[in-house]
């Protein structure tokens, strides 16, 4: 029997299978790289969309809060308007007021009593004066206790003094103004 040998054949075929091992393994290492490397690039393509939804979700806000800092500066100019007109509107309705308070006063007032001044604060009227006598202070608080639009009459204080040779009283009588629904219908 013919002796063949198959070393240089087998050493062929080892030095075959190592390359082939080696051009795999080298395939499968650049596939890996370029696996990796898609990798990265997608995780990162995604980052930057993520980053560009965010940075605009950031404008957008920035945006609505100015506009929310505008509603509220209109608010508020709204609220000061509102309430420069609430106080137009109870100047407008006590209007009436203040003729019925003159008018009254003049009605009220008692010959020899003569008003020096006069101030109201509220419905509370101060009023100042000069009487002939104290008992014309009385009947000034009598008439205006029976007043329909004057109410709780009250003496602060009455002085006796010399004016030349008269004698006079001065007075404060502090009193309340009436108001009326009517008045409030009128105004309107």
């Amino acid at each position: 029997m013919p002796r063949i040998n198959l070393l240089p054949w087998r050493e062929e075929e080892r030095k075959k299978r190592q390359r082939d091992f080696g051009i795999a393994m080298g395939g499968s290492v650049v596939a890996a790289i370029a696996f990796v490397m898609l990798t990265i690039f997608a995780y990162s393509q995604m980052i930057s969309s993520q980053e560009d939804r965010n940075q605009r979700l950031r404008d957008e806000i920035a945006e609505l809060e100015k506009s929310i800092e505008e509603i509220d500066g209109l608010e508020r100019q709204k609220e000061r308007l509102l309430a420069r007109m609430e106080i137009i509107d109870q100047l407008q309705k006590s209007r009436p007021e203040i003729v019925h308070l003159f008018d009254e006063m003049v009605r009220q007032l008692p010959e020899g009593v003569h008003l020096t001044g006069m101030k109201q604060t509220g419905s509370r009227v101060e009023i100042r004066g000069v009487a002939q006598s104290s008992t014309r202070v009385s009947a000034l608080m009598r008439q205006v206790d029976s007043s329909e639009w004057l109410m709780d009459p009250e003496v602060e204080r009455v002085e006796t003094t010399t004016a030349g040779s008269s004698r006079q009283a001065e007075f404060v009588v502090f009193l309340k103004q009436v108001r009326t629904d009517a008045d409030m219908e009128e105004a309107e």
